[in-house]
């Protein structure tokens, strides 16, 4: 008996019939039509729309909801969701109603705006982007969606007649925890700027339940607990009848169909639905509103199991939902577990499948040729680990719709796009062989097949160098086995970038090296990374951007960031920097108040704020900043108290979090709050130096936290840090850099000029030289960071084992991140740092002449090199933009 072909359920619903004329009872003239999953294509729309008499269609466009524009149509509509949605009076309506109801208010707006978007794209048929992250780091909606639509003084007036302070209902939003690190908030600011210009865009990614999680510092200890960010989120609409049935497990079947063509089926197995969640995502000043879908898993059986529950298996009832949700539940699940391995795995592949079979059905829907198909979408990837995405269309193509290998494969390749965010060899994602067989059999398959093709070719092209055969292989022969996603990603695009020069550079060098030989030069490209300038000046520091404005004739710098060269016309100009400085002090006071009420500890807002906030990792080198602190502690110690009066004040600001396996960067947290314990209650130190932590480091504390620094550290070992994008957050809202000659650093430096940033370290080619000496030469730890251990060993800062680890990193395990190479450089820079503080108005000169050439690292520019270099797609301007 010949097994049956799994068929896998479709997400869309029938299509539209062929009806003409009247169906039902008398009177009811329109037609009766079920709607497909996410609309219709452009030929239907206007086939089904000529059928609806006209009365009907009058009637539908007079009651079609409008958005507010006034004081009074926002609180109407504001009241409405609190008594009629939430179920308020004017008698019970605390801050956190009336922001449930003034997001609702304000998404029904957004809605309005983002289905005359899609259906605007529809009609338009033409190329769109899809952007692939597996975090977008969105922050909080509210603000956001207040200010890109123009009327956030129309809900500040508004929520002022309801008796809110609009700051007040902000706060209570919970940032979307969608993501951890530079990633994630890159993706963000993607999304904004794609939607500002104009540009038919899709994001996809997970929703994940519990985010990557909330961190609390207990007794010094970073401490994971869930973040339930979703308990009240009215920024997101379900799509319960969009549901994907993924596929896992199970075995492949090979047969012959009736032209002889060898057919792979995929089969058995276990299923897990794949449910979409849509968030609109506004645009500055335009009426475009794009699509963020975020996936969620759920059993394909339902979430119950009666049979189960009623012969008395009560927790077995439940169980195929539970072990669904965990794919979705959790960023980044711990991998130092091989069954942490196969989940992220499980979460990536979840993912793509889900997007991909989403994008292949609204292609199909355009009825074109598959040869089409590079015309109609381009995948951006972010980094590796949407790779499957390559893999799974191949499979789409191949086995779903009876392509043949090689024209597949043409389409693939002319499809992905991806953009590499790391050079360290040991972040590379790799998945073990045997995990990928278990779990993707027929995926791993179609990997081999690629990559026995591109080593015939490779070896067709150099056919006297065998070795790089083994150099280039996508199978790398360890034991066991594993996939190098970032080669897969490579061989399966038709485009790489890197993220800044120096990195673009060093890929091709390093990584790369070999493919750049294969397929040339062009097919490897730089777009340096940047921020949008709508949250991380406009919205995180309000002032300034007003202020800015006053002086530039208007807010046209939010959408054209060159503008800002023309402050520099106002660096004599007292009344200008006196209000600049204001600002800055008000923002330092507001850190300040966060601080004291989050920590307890109260810090001079007069002190040079000193902030470094980022993922914890060894390679960005919060520890080199903390040794640092030591050696000002144990420096201060020694001083005379004239000497102490001639010293600036510091506060030394730490935040981020570390990844639940990563066991040495949360040592690196530890002695952080260690040594803050010791210095913060030292009488002798006194204002003169604070060590703080901040916990649960987001994007709405770096709203906080960013316009109130004076000197941000960037300080990663030379030639690891990709780009990073604090760095241009940071100088955009008036603070100097701290930094090594890595990642973006250096086109800041270029824009900024070399006396407006504090530079310090070895530069990237002397990084592995170093390495080597470590290990071969005759290697000595800095004199000073020799003392600041001897503090450390010495119990100074609690049970010297705890960071004995740490220590020994450095000392005897060959300092790898050139803690100790650096340390002299890092030390006599900051007492450069200190003496430039002493003269303020140098100080601020140099930090408005900073603002100014910052033009160059706005997302905006970004999306402009991606959609000419490398999608190929255009804009789709509406007839009306907001503001215009």
């Amino acid at each position: 008996m010949a097994t049956k072909i799994r068929e896998r359920r479709l997400s869309t619903s029938a299509p539209v019939s062929d009806i003409q004329g009247p169906v039902g009872p008398e009177g009811i003239s329109r037609p009766k039509h079920k709607r497909t999953a996410t609309g219709l294509g452009a030929a239907e729309i206007k086939s089904v729309e000529a059928s609806i008499p006209e009365p009907q269609r009058d009637a539908w466009k007079k009651h079609s909801a409008q958005g507010f524009t006034t004081k009074e149509q926002f609180e109407d509509e504001t009241v409405r969701h609190v008594e009629t949605t939430l179920a308020r009076s004017l008698f019970n309506c605390d801050e956190l109603a009336a922001y449930s109801g003034a997001s609702l208010a304000f998404r029904d707006r957004l809605v309005i705006e983002w289905n005359r978007t899609q259906q605007r794209q529809t009609f338009a048929d033409q190329k769109r982007v899809y952007y692939l992250s597996l975090e977008f780091l969105m922050g909080r909606a509210l603000d956001n969606a207040m200010l890109n639509v123009g009327l956030k003084d129309v809900a500040r007036a508004g929520l002022k007649d309801l008796g809110f302070r609009i700051e007040d209902v902000i706060s209570q939003e919970h940032d979307a925890a969608l993501g951890n690190g530079g990633l994630g908030r890159l993706a963000a600011c993607f999304l904004d700027s794609m939607a500002t210009l104009d540009y038919p865009a899709w994001g996809y990614g997970l929703r994940y339940r519990y985010g990557i999680f909330k961190q609390e510092i207990v007794d010094g200890y970073q401490v994971e607990v869930p973040d339930y960010w979703l308990d009240f989120n009215p920024w997101e609409f379900p799509r319960h009848d969009i549901t994907v049935d993924i596929q896992f497990y199970g075995h492949v079947s090979r047969h012959e169909d009736e032209d002889g063509k060898n057919i792979a089926v995929w089969e058995g197995g276990e299923i897990v639905d794949a449910v979409a969640y849509d968030v609109p995502i506004p645009g500055y000043q335009t009426t475009t509103t794009n699509n963020l879908r975020l996936w969620s898993s759920k059993a394909s059986k339902g979430e119950f199991d009666f049979q189960k529950f009623n012969s008395g298996e009560y927790e077995a009832s439940v169980g195929d939902q539970q072990r669904a949700e965990t794919i979705s539940a959790v960023l980044y699940p711990n991998d130092n577990l091989e069954r942490g391995k196969e989940l992220r795995l499980k979460q990536q592949y979840f993912w793509c499948a889900a997007s991909l079979y989403d994008i292949v059905r609204r292609f199909k829907k355009s009825k074109k040729a598959w040869s089409a198909f590079p015309d109609m979408v381009a995948i951006q990837l972010n980094d590796t680990h949407p790779t499957l995405a390559i893999v799974e269309l191949q499979r789409i193509l191949v086995d779903l719709e009876g392509l043949d290998w090689a024209e597949a494969w043409n389409i693939v390749q002319n499809t992905f796009s991806y953009a590499n965010h790391t050079v360290m060899p040991e972040a590379l994602e790799k998945w073990s062989v045997p995990v990928m067989q278990n779990l993707l059999p027929r995926h791993l398959q179609i990997i081999y097949e690629v990559n026995s093709q591109f080593l015939h070719m490779v070896e067709k092209q150099f056919p006297k160098d065998r070795d790089m055969l083994r150099r280039v292989s996508i199978i790398e022969e360890s034991q066991p086995k594993m996939v190098q996603m970032a080669y897969l990603a490579t061989i399966g695009s038709h485009k790489v970038n890197g993220v800044a020069e120096l990195h673009s550079d060093l890929i091709k060098t390093t990584i790369f090296k070999d493919f750049v030989k294969i397929y040339g030069p062009d097919k490897f490209t730089n777009v340096t990374n940047g921020i949008t300038p709508r949250r991380w000046l406009h919205q995180a520091n309000p002032r300034l951007s007003e202020l800015i404005a006053s002086k530039l004739g208007g807010y046209e710098f939010l959408t054209d960031l060159t503008k800002l060269n023309k402050l520099e016309h106002f660096l004599d100009d007292k009344d200008f920097k006196k209000e600049w400085q204001e600002i800055k002090y008000a923002n330092k006071v507001r850190l300040a108040q966060h601080i004291v009420n989050t920590t307890g500890v109260r810090v001079n807002p007069k002190a040079l704020f000193d902030i470094q906030v980022k993922r914890i990792h060894e390679y960005k080198r919060q520890q080199l900043n903390i040794l640092g602190v030591i050696h000002r502690y144990l420096t201060i110690k020694a001083m005379s108290a004239e000497e102490r009066k001639k010293l600036a004040p510091r506060v030394s600001i730490f935040g981020g979090k570390a990844a639940p396996g990563y066991w040495m960067a949360k040592t690196v947290i530890h002695l952080v709050c260690s040594v803050g314990e010791v210095v913060n209650n030292d009488k002798d130190v006194g204002d003169l130096l604070k060590v703080i932590y901040i916990e649960d480091y987001n994007v709405s504390k770096a709203e906080i936290i960013t316009p109130a620094s004076d000197i941000s550290e960037h300080i990663s070992t030379a030639g690891t840090e990709a780009s990073g994008t604090s760095n241009m957050k940071f100088v955009l809202n008036g603070g100097l850099i701290i930094g090594t000659c890595d990642g973006a650093n250096i086109e800041i430096t270029r824009e900024v000029g070399e006396s407006n940033i504090f530079l310090f370290g070895n530069l990237a080619e002397d990084v592995e030289d170093l390495r080597h000496a470590h290990t071969y030469g005759n290697f000595k730890i800095d004199p000073d960071l020799a003392k600041v251990f001897d503090a450390i060993k010495g119990g100074k800062f609690g049970d010297a084992n705890r960071f004995s680890a740490l220590c020994n990193s450095i000392i005897d395990q060959g300092d790898y991140y050139l803690v100790s190479d650096d340390f002299n450089s890092y030390i006599k820079t900051h007492t450069l740092v200190d003496e430039a503080y002493k003269d303020q108005d140098a100080w601020l000169e140099k930090c408005i002449t900073s603002v100014s050439r910052m033009g160059f690292f706005s997302s905006d520019r970004c999306i402009q090199e991606y959609a000419d270099m490398i999608w190929n797609v255009e804009p789709l301007v509406p007839e009306q933009r907001n503001g215009k």
